[in-house]
Parts: structure tokens; sequence; C-alpha cells
């Protein structure tokens, strides 16, 4: 099985960026130094490729191995895969092997037909509305228009994988010019603002902003910050507004580009490139990825010399893309106490599913059981990709007796390949590794006999024993 899939992967993929980059088959045997009927057998899946021509083949063509390695494409599939598997549309028995072959064979096709089953979800989640005289339509339309926005900046931050290097290049040379002003960031910023845009930064009581943690006034030329706020909190709101202020239409030429035709998501994108800027002025993509090396990905290290949240260095850890200094592809995810996903990001090839929370077997939800501890966990998905994974509770802020800051859960984690530069895996026995089985979630996956199953999934058809109560009270047909 696993020499069908790297065969079935990699041939297309190496054939696409031939063609992408316009030269024939004898003219990349040439660059690799090999022979041209090698790279036609790799290109007709007859032969896999080897590990020291991949690398070979990224370091002559500059580009990152894991495009050819299917980063993008297992996204695709996983996206395809939950489309197929609606019961509206009858597909039968499709495979994931099917699925894969649709995606090789023409990956912009996967993608329309999965843009196209969007449309058709808002079209029928619509058409209800209209004729359910018990719906609230306009509510109905706004959490539509709501969920869509929310997806296409998700999508454009998965498009651009995170990075963005005008945004990292201003951002390091912006934090470089600040140091000039006060070795402190936060009095740097204070001072900045004061001197190039005239306004005053005031640290206020809860009572005054009960409901706002950062509050730009234009007609009082001020800024006002929650008492609530950390010291961390207040550096990155400092310089998320610098970033609107100074670097507006820097962040306005992405928006542009993304090509966003509503305004929920053009004021999204807006404030997530903002945040991104502000994340690079605070942790300058060089030095944070040369500590992070250094410090072997230790989090909690990192915040303590970048002076930065948990949350603020494990995201800021999913950025570290650029061609030539690349950090760990790792994946992050923030959960509620209920489990409802806030943040995703996959760096890598992890498995989100758009809608829905994530598998209960993963330990993540198991941060909440003690609060600022790390745990760690080697998880496996269905298709047998296998992952490192942290987790730890964060509050966003400290709250007070009465009203205590909310508590969220952060995951962080990376393909099993990259576990051995990580801190948190000098426990682990990576080599005799027994991961824990997991899915997407529970309406996508198809393990039998799941003690923790919550929902029946939507590809099999259940089968009812009166006889026996099994572990999961859901019992489907196997292939």
């Amino acid at each position: 099985m696993a020499e069908r899939k790297e065969k079935t992967l990699i041939g297309p993929r190496v054939r696409r960026l031939r063609r992408t980059l316009g030269i024939t088959q004898a003219q990349m045997a040439e660059d690799l130094g090999v022979s041209a009927s090698y790279i036609n057998l790799i290109e007709a899946n007859q032969r896999p490729i080897s590990a020291n021509l991949l690398l070979t083949l990224a370091r002559v063509y500059d580009f990152d191995i894991s495009d050819v390695g299917g980063a993008g494409d297992a996204r695709l599939v996983s996206e395809l895969m939950e489309v197929v598997r609606d019961p509206v549309l009858e597909a039968g028995p499709v495979g994931k092997n099917d699925v894969e072959d649709m995606v090789n064979a023409s990956p912009d096709i996967a993608r329309a037909f999965v843009q196209l089953y969007d449309k058709y979800r808002e079209l029928a989640l619509r058409t209800y509305s209209d004729n359910n005289p018990l719906t609230d339509r306009e509510k109905v339309e706004l959490l539509e228009e709501s969920a869509r926005s929310v997806e296409s900046v998700r999508q454009m931050l998965q498009d651009h994988r995170n990075y963005f290097p005008e945004l990292d290049e201003a951002a390091e040379a912006f934090g470089a010019e600040l140091s000039t002003l006060h070795e402190d960031p936060y009095a740097a910023m204070i001072q900045r603002l004061k001197g190039q845009h005239g306004l005053r930064v005031r640290v206020v009581p809860y009572d005054i902003m009960p409901n706002t943690l950062r509050y730009y006034d234009r007609h009082k030329r001020g800024i006002d910050l929650s008492e609530l706020l950390p010291q961390s909190g207040r550096r990155f709101q400092l310089a998320f507004q610098l970033g609107m202020l100074e670097y507006g239409e820097l962040i306005n030429s992405y928006v542009q580009k993304a090509g966003f035709t509503d305004r929920d998501a053009i004021g999204l994108a807006r404030v997530s490139l903002a945040n991104y800027f502000a994340a690079a002025v605070l942790m300058p993509y060089h030095s944070f990825l040369r500590e992070a090396e250094k410090t072997k990905y230790d989090v909690q290290l990192l915040s303590h010399r970048f002076n930065t949240s948990f949350e603020q260095t494990a995201h800021r850890l999913t950025t570290l893309q650029k061609p030539d200094a690349r950090g760990i592809p790792f994946f992050f995810m923030r959960i509620d106490t209920a489990g409802n996903v806030s943040k995703r990001f996959s760096a890598g090839r992890f498995h989100f599913s758009k809608f829905g929370g994530a598998c209960p077997l993963w330990n993540i939800h198991e941060c909440f059981e003690a609060p600022g501890r790390i745990r760690t966990q080697i998880i496996q998905m269905p298709d047998d990709t296998t992952y490192f994974s942290i987790g730890r509770t964060i509050t966003r802020t400290d709250g007070f007796y009465d009203k205590p800051g909310p508590k969220l859960a952060i995951g962080l984690g990376c393909d099993i390949a990259y576990a051995k530069r990580l801190v948190y895996a000098a426990d682990h026995n990576l080599e005799k590794a027994e991961p824990t089985p997991i899915g997407v979630n529970c309406y996508l996956c198809e393990r039998q006999n799941c003690a923790s199953r919550a929902h029946a999934p939507l590809s099999r058809k259940l089968v009812f024993d009166e006889r026996a109560r099994g572990i999961s009270l859901y019992r489907f047909q196997d292939d």
C-alpha cells in the first residue's frame, strides 16, 4: 500500500512541476544527472522517486519539497473526501484511492468540484430557510455570509502557507527602527505612536471598557488598552495598530490580490494580516527561527526570550516558511472547553475538517484537566499519516475574581519525521512509536468500535443488532 501511494502521489506531481517550468523530460534529466527514460518512468508511475533525487529536485529548481511531497494535494484529497461522502450525492463506495487518483489526474478539476459543492451547500441552506416558516431567515443568511467569509480568508492564508514575505521584511526593518527609540518594544511603540501619529496610549480600568481589549479613538487621538491585557498582549495590540497605520497599503495589496468581494472577508483579511505583522515585529523571522532551532522549538522558553504569550509564539512557528530558511511545518489548532475550533492552520499536510470539532481521542481536550501543563502525544490519521503533537491550555486575559479569563487549549504538531528536532519528543521512543489512532471528526471517521464516537459516519450504512450492545452505539458496514 505504501508503495502504491508513493508512486501515485509523486509521479503526476513531477510531471506538473516540469510542465510548469516549461522544460522537456530530457532537459530535466540533464539538470538532475539522470537519464530521460528514468524521468519518463517516474512520471508514468513506473518507478518511485528516491529521497536523494527528490532532494536534488528541490535544490536544483528551488522549491519547497512539500510541493512535490503532496501537502497541498493531501488537503484537497481530504476536502474532496468530505464532498463525496455527502449522502445526498449518492456517490456510492468511493474510496480514498479513487479520490487520490482524481486529484492526481487533474487537481484543478477536483478543486472546481469542491468549490461547486460549496456553492451547492450555500444554495441548499438558503432554499431550506426560504421554505421553512420556523426559520429566522435573516439569521441564517448572516450565518451563511459569516461562514463563507471566514473560510475564504482561511483559504487565502493556506494558499500563502501563512507566509507573507513582504510583511515579514517590513516588520523586521520596522522592529530594528523601533529598537533605536527604546530597548523595550512597548515603550518604543508608545514613543512611535506619539511622535509619528500624535496618539497617546493609556491603560484603562475594566469598568470603562468591560467588553473591549483595545480601542482606537480617532477623534480623541488615543489608543486605550484594557487593564486585563497582560504585557505581551499590550505589546501585540500596539504593534497591530502600528501595522494598520504605517503599512496599511502593503496589507491592502495582499487583500486586493486575493480578490475578496464581500466586506466581511476584506475586514477579516486585513485584521489577520495586521496580526501577522504584529507577530513579525515582536518575533523577527531570522532571529526567531535561530532561537527556535537552538531551543529545539521549546514554546515556553521562546515565549520568555521574546516576551510573547504561548499562543503568539506557537502561532508564529507556523509562519516560518521562507524558501531558503524554513522551520518545521507545524499545524496549529485552538479549541474551547466545548470542543469548538476557533483557529486552525496547517503548514504541512495535517487534515482539518472545514466543519466540526476535533477528534475526542486527541489529547488536546485533556489539557483542560491540568491547566498550564504540556501534554504530548503521537497520533495517526486513518490514512496512516502520523504526527507528533503538544497541547496546553491558555487564557486570553487574566480576568478577576467573579469573571475569570476564558480557558482555551492550543494544539501544535508536525509530521512524525520532524519530531526528533523537538525538545518535547525526548521521552518518546520514535523508532517504536505506538500512535493513538484518531480521525478528522466523527462524521468523517470510519474507525469501527470507537468508544468515543459521538456520531455515525456519513459514508457508511448503519447496522443494528438488538442482541448485542457494543462499546459504540454506532455500528456500520465496512467496505
